[in-house]
């Protein structure tokens, strides 16, 4: 039955937000030509609209995209008309005569694999995210450099060098033994928490290329969670997301101006996506082997624990910050850290710990730190110093909404001042 264009076009969405990734990590894996992969693919989407507004909308739209996209690649290369490309090529008109007879057969998930030839160490790791937000979600490479603050030309030539990388390297498509697993998980795990950063970094979703990244990176955290239930790191790391996530409403109040975690109303935070985060947190605690975000996903259960006590238990988190700069050496965990001593002993020594990266020239320009300096500097009386401190992390603040509310903060000085 013929189909209106607007429905048509509403399944072809609704399918590639669902199953772009697993089509194309599909495809991919059995041709180690990822960006082939995604040509054929986009003109299978291409043809759907025609087609499917023709003759309706297929019962398993997913294989009826597979099969047009085969199609497509193997025209492709045919026209390529190299011995390189007929590799591909007869594998694929192999595997399409052998699966010809059931047309019925299910699409596997390689979008794991896929994820895991995009994090290689082969693979330049400034690249990593970006091209797994590509590959897995679809994203355009525009959205994506403007997420990364790179230009659209610059962050285009280096997805397709990766995508050549692949290629040529024959980087395989599988997730790795377990006794490789460790750089390889790490990799996209810090892919994603790079993607969910982008997006959390955007609180009212005013810019449209970030506006969906934090959800997209909860979207992949439970992939990884689903197809790899005993990885702690996975689990950690999708606590430490849903925890963040839980805050976004609080983050601004109602004139749309910056609320520090210390300032939210627990009230706001949404209690069932912490809860959610309680429970994968406490079931990755029992398998040992505690990572990275681990360790930050229990600091912030030690944060929300204001919802019942009125106080984060800064006690806690200096201890979870100590663990944590044991394991990672991080200039920002250390700066996190100053500010848990501050708050659990006193401004005075959580200023003497901040003094202890002065020399680290990765702060001169991070604003954090100076917002952090100020801050404490403030509360010990020191003025003059804050006021220069507070000037230092307004210039480097791009938030107009933290800007303003540095600008404040700066202001209020004067009220504090002997003079």
């Amino acid at each position: 039955m013929p189909r209106d264009g607007d429905h048509v076009r509403e399944a072809a969405e609704r399918v590639a937000r669902n199953s772009y990734g697993k089509l194309v990590a599909f495809l991919a894996a059995r041709t180690r030509d990822l960006a082939g992969a995604e040509d054929a693919l986009a003109d299978a989407f291409a043809a759907a609209l025609t087609d499917w507004t023709a003759n309706g909308i297929p019962r398993n739209p997913e294989a009826w995209l597979i099969a047009v996209a085969r199609r497509k690649a193997i025209d492709a290369g045919r026209r390529r008309r190299s011995s390189e490309s007929a590799v591909p090529e007869l594998r694929m008109i192999s595997e399409e005569l052998a699966e010809a007879a059931d047309a019925n057969m299910p699409i596997k998930d390689d979008r794991l694999s896929l994820m895991f030839a995009c994090a290689h160490p082969a693979i330049d790791p400034s690249i990593r995210a970006p091209l797994i937000l590509q590959t897995i979600l679809g994203f355009d490479a525009a959205a994506i450099a403007s997420a990364f603050l790179v230009s659209p030309a610059t962050m285009s030539q280096r997805l397709v060098r990766a995508k050549n990388k692949i290629r040529q390297a024959g980087i395989p498509f599988r997730v790795p033994e377990r006794t490789d697993l460790g750089e390889r998980l790490g990799a996209v795990l810090d892919s994603i928490y790079a993607a969910f950063t982008e997006g959390w970094c955007d609180p009212g979703g005013i810019d449209s290329r970030r506006r969906n990244l934090a959800e997209e990176g909860i979207w992949l955290g439970r992939m990884v969670t689903a197809l790899m239930p005993d990885e702690p790191e996975a689990l950690g790391l999708l606590a430490l997301m849903l925890y963040a996530e839980a805050r976004r409403g609080a983050r601004r109040n109602d004139g749309g101006e910056y609320v520090p975690l210390e300032d939210q109303n627990p009230s706001l935070w949404d209690n069932a996506m912490i809860d959610e985060a309680e429970a994968l947190l406490l079931r990755a605690s029992g398998m040992g082997d505690t990572g990275r975000y681990q360790l930050e996903a229990a600091v912030q259960s030690a944060h929300v624990v204001r919802r019942r006590s009125g106080r984060s238990d800064w006690a806690a988190i200096e201890r979870i910050y100590d663990l944590l700069i044991a394991l990672t050496g991080s200039p920002v965990v250390a700066i996190n850290r100053a500010i848990a001593i501050a708050e659990a002993r006193g401004a005075a020594e959580g200023l003497t710990a901040l003094d202890e990266l002065a020399g680290d020239q990765r702060l001169a320009e991070y604003q954090p730190y100076w917002a952090a300096r100020a801050g404490l500097l403030a509360k010990t009386g020191q003025i003059d110093l804050a006021d220069q401190a507070y000037e230092q992390a307004i210039g480097l603040e791009s938030d107009a909404a933290v800007r303003g509310f540095l600008q404040q903060r700066r202001s209020e000085l004067k009220r504090l001042s002997p003079h």
